[in-house]
């Protein structure tokens, strides 16, 4: 017999705003057990309104995804679905992003988001039910200029799944993919910003403060989905048997991918995107 998800334990990492916010009321609202976990603690404080345990965390430290996992633990036995939504985007061209900066974004996005995933695997293998959802970015699929730190790690991200996937479905523990667009939420505006600090007054200036105009224009907030969209399709994932491999949302993110695999050539999906951003072909 199948448990309900009413007695399952969530995890949803990166829950002080946007996307995961968004996830941990909406599994609240489905009567499953959710923490919400983030090093911002002091803006999980609301989401107690909801039933929502809070917990800190900081996927640079080994000591905090423990302590964050065990406690979990020691009141549940364990996490049954996890949501690895904690990451952030730190903008810049290559030749620019200082390599501690570029270090850092792949400790959070991918060995941080790798580390907690392997402390929650043991109990979902031994009771051979889990899932495990990890938020990308239709950006692990196409890349844009001036963000390559932010989709290698995104890259890596669909890569690491894709095997994690497959090791796991012998003993019936899911690893879905959910590749957000567009989303309304502090993520364009930090990235902006660091890519100004980084490469605005650089040799590629002229590209950086074309890209910044985007980020923060009415334009992109109109294309913008709501965080719930995600929830919608974090829900969908969770209450599947068998869920996709992998979601694309809102629906001008399928857009994106599907004109990208239209166009076929690298160059002119280049072209493209330097089209949509409105850069200069020249510098």
């Amino acid at each position: 017999m199948t448990t309900p998800l009413t007695q399952r334990v969530a995890l949803v990492t990166g829950a002080s705003s946007g996307i995961g916010e968004a996830i941990a009321l909406r599994f609240a609202s489905m009567g499953i057990t959710t923490y919400a976990a983030a090093r911002r603690v002091d803006r999980m404080v609301a989401l107690r309104q909801h039933g929502i345990h809070v917990l800190p965390l900081d996927l640079t430290d080994a000591a905090s995804i423990d302590d964050c996992v065990a406690q979990i633990t020691a009141r549940h036995g364990g996490v049954d679905i996890l949501v690895n939504n904690a990451g952030y985007g730190a903008y810049g061209s290559v030749e620019e992003m200082p390599m501690d900066e570029a270090r850092r974004q792949v400790e959070v996005n991918l060995f941080g988001l790798a580390a907690i995933t392997r402390r929650v695997i043991p109990h979902m293998r031994e009771q051979r039910w889990g899932k495990i959802l990890n938020i990308t970015s239709i950006g692990g699929v196409q890349a844009a200029p001036y963000g390559g730190w932010y989709h290698a790690t995104k890259f890596a991200v669909e890569g690491l799944s894709s095997s994690l996937r497959q090791e796991l479905a012998p003993f019936d523990v899911d690893v879905v993919l959910i590749r957000p667009g567009a989303i309304r939420s502090e993520w364009a505006d930090i990235a902006a910003g660091h890519m100004q600090e980084v490469s605005g007054a650089g040799p590629y200036g002229a590209a950086v403060g074309a890209l910044h105009a985007l980020f923060t224009s009415e334009r992109l907030q109109k294309m913008a989905g709501d965080p719930a969209v995600i929830a919608d399709v974090a829900q969908r994932a969770i209450s599947a048997a068998r869920p996709k491999s992998a979601y694309t949302a809102p629906r001008a993110a399928r857009v994106m991918l599907w004109v990208g695999k239209l166009l076929g050539s690298d160059r002119l999906r280049d072209a493209s995107t330097r089209a949509f951003m409105g850069l200069p072909a020249k510098m």
